[in-house]
């Protein structure tokens, strides 16, 4: 296993994380540490998505989405599931869905 491995891994951030800019800053550090995937609230006041790209990327991110956010959430936790290595990529930018 290499840094330069592709992972995939879906998660699921809980607390105050809707009506705070959440996504907009997730598609922002996403792009900035160069990985695609998607982000969307859910009905549950949640916001879920999927990120993929390189392994240390991918910690990197997963350590953002836990403990950083946009700067007036709440992180109260962070679930990640499904973490898998991909032979290519699934998505070609990482997108806000509504």
């Amino acid at each position: 296993m290499t840094d330069g491995e592709l992972i995939s891994v879906d998660y699921e951030v809980f607390g105050k994380v809707q009506g705070v800019f959440f996504r907009k800053y997730t598609q922002t550090q996403g792009k900035k540490l160069g990985l695609v995937g998607w982000v969307q609230n859910t009905s549950a006041g949640t916001v879920q998505g999927q990120i993929q790209g390189p392994r240390k990327k991918v910690i990197e991110m997963k350590h953002w989405l836990k403990s950083t956010g946009s700067p007036k959430s709440q992180i109260t936790k962070a679930e990640f599931k499904n973490e898998k290595t991909v032979v290519s990529l699934d998505h070609s930018s990482f997108d806000i869905v509504k």
